[in-house]
């Protein structure tokens, strides 16, 4: 298990390599100035020379080699850079602003498993039923509809409509009343798409192990029904539904994007946003980047989950 930690880990390195060497060159060689935002050419020559020392100070007036080679030089020493529009040091606004991402994204996932899970069970154990019919149409519903748009509508009947939740922003620590009710809209936006593709994997998956004729045998000693299902079928069918799950969490890091810029939630996805609005490369760099390596120590884990779940799967 050890030598396959390390050799995930190691392969996890140059995943992340890989994200930032796309996510450096197609920045670089977008058309594009980010120091042309700041200060036009047009303001005239004594601009055109402020504008040069910026280009300098940022390094922007080197060879685009020599800047990615200076850049991953950087990171190494975790330096992601200084914001071209603030001055300030990326790594420091990352990590203020991660645990607002990271606890959004555990919150959507935390309603995508509440819903999913019960409702796929159920779905499977009474194939065919009306409630196996209406979780079909609420999971097609969910894969379909876009995130913003649902954004907006619960933003709409919540907020504005009914007075019952906030519209945006983030009210504080989520265990606390305030934080509470601000994280729920963002967090059902982002849990229902997942929760769609779960209930589907979880319904079949629980449809072909229910099928199995150790589930016959286990019935056949006497076992209760609800052993049967969950000890038994569930156990087993859960092996898919988890290599899904860790796709889904990497989804729901890539969708914060979108929902915090809807709800003004200050995470890393709407740090992104204000980034590539600005054309501020470094911001750009190290947000995709960290995204990136969440995706990366996630799918790990989904892996180390797959021995406590199955004993027979092993990676020695």
């Amino acid at each position: 298990m050890i030598s396959y930690l390390i050799r995930r880990i190691l392969i996890g390195g140059f995943v992340a390599l890989g994200v930032v060497t796309l996510v450096f060159f197609s920045l670089h060689l977008a058309p594009g100035d980010p120091i042309s935002m700041l200060i036009p050419p047009e303001t005239g020559g004594a601009a055109t020379a402020i504008a040069d020392q910026i280009r300098a100070k940022y390094g922007l007036d080197k060879p685009l080699f020599t800047q990615y080679v200076i850049y991953l030089g950087n990171l190494v020493r975790l330096d992601f850079g200084r914001s071209i529009n603030t001055d300030r040091p990326v790594v420091t606004a990352l990590a203020a602003r991660y645990p607002a991402t990271l606890e959004l994204t555990i919150a959507g996932l935390i309603v995508a498993l509440v819903i999913a899970l019960p409702i796929g069970i159920v779905s499977a154990v009474r194939q065919n039923s009306l409630l196996d019919n209406v979780s079909r149409v609420f999971a097609l519903a969910g894969i379909s509809i876009p995130s913003f748009w649902l954004g907006l509508l619960l933003m709409l009947l919540f907020s504005l409509r009914l007075g019952w939740l906030p519209a945006s922003g983030r009210g504080g620590p989520v265990w606390t009343w305030e934080g509470l009710q601000h994280i729920i809209l963002p967090a059902v936006t982002l849990g229902a798409m997942a929760s769609g593709i779960l209930m589907r994997l979880t319904r079949s998956s629980m449809l072909e192990v229910l099928r199995a004729d150790y589930l016959n045998t286990a019935r056949a000693k006497g076992l209760p029904e609800r052993t049967v299902i969950y000890a038994h079928a569930l156990r087993n069918a859960l092996i898919p539904v988890i290599t899904v799950l860790g796709l889904q969490i990497g989804t729901l890091l890539g969708g914060t994007v979108v929902i915090e810029t809807v709800f003004a939630w200050p995470g890393i996805g709407r740090y992104a946003i204000q980034g590539i609005m600005g054309k501020d490369f470094p911001v750009v760099q190290g947000s995709v980047l960290a995204l990136a390596i969440g995706f990366i120590f996630v799918n790990i884990i989904v892996d180390v989950l797959y021995c406590a779940i199955d004993p027979r799967i092993t990676y020695d």
